[in-house]
């Protein structure tokens, strides 16, 4: 069961969004598995007004566990519950709509191996989804093919994924996509940057297995 303190950790990760510039108004949302579901937050509703009561309990399957204070869960849910259901070693997911990485999402664009930290999302390449409206199960799969067996995604024409073990590996990915993505597009302003190759990526990844640990 989620208690207060987690309640508040979660609020504090979420309002990190609002404050590092990776969302704007009431977009984006977080969530936080537990054993009998995932913590999310409400939907429309601005992070500096959340109280950790706020945030809601429900299961993967859409059913709401006591809807404080009125508060609807948020619109993209359905995305988040196919995110845990498919990737167990997932703890938490942010879904935020930051400058560069959503400019670079309209343009359909993934982020190839033009810098190593690519690798960071667990491949040599961050994919750009298929565009689906919000808040839908269209778009919860659109997600999930574009993650595949990685740890974030573009999302087209809308903003990011980034899912990680914790609250901070979810949070420090995602400022790290944003990161690459104004890296990439002010790349592509000056011209074609130059890739790293299969085999320089792989080299990559085999070192992010034990880095920092």
């Amino acid at each position: 069961m989620i208690n207060y303190a987690q309640r508040t950790e979660m609020l504090a990760a979420a309002r990190q969004l609002e404050e590092r510039g990776l969302t704007q108004g009431t977009s984006g949302n977080v969530s936080v598995r537990f054993s009998e579901g995932m913590l999310i937050t409400p939907s429309a509703m601005p992070y500096a007004k959340m109280e950790p009561l706020d945030l809601i309990t429900m299961n993967l399957e859409g059913k709401v566990r006591g809807v404080p204070r009125g508060r609807l869960p948020s619109t993209e849910w359905q995305m988040h519950a196919g995110i845990f259901a498919h990737g167990p070693d997932i703890g938490a997911i942010i879904h935020a709509h930051p400058p560069w990485a959503t400019a670079l999402s309209c343009l359909r664009r993934d982020i190839p191996p033009f810098h190593y930290m690519v690798a960071a999302a667990g491949g040599t390449v961050i994919r750009c989804s298929d565009y689906a409206t919000f808040g839908t199960h269209d778009l919860a799969s659109a997600a999930l093919r574009a993650l595949g067996d990685r740890r974030a995604c573009l999302l087209a024409n809308h903003g990011i994924i980034a899912c990680g073990a914790s609250l901070e590996a979810a949070l420090g990915l995602a400022i790290e996509v944003e990161a690459l993505a104004g890296q990439y597009m002010r790349a592509l302003s000056v011209g074609e940057p130059a890739l790293l190759t299969d085999a320089q990526m792989a080299r990559v990844l085999e070192e992010f297995k034990t880095y920092g640990r």
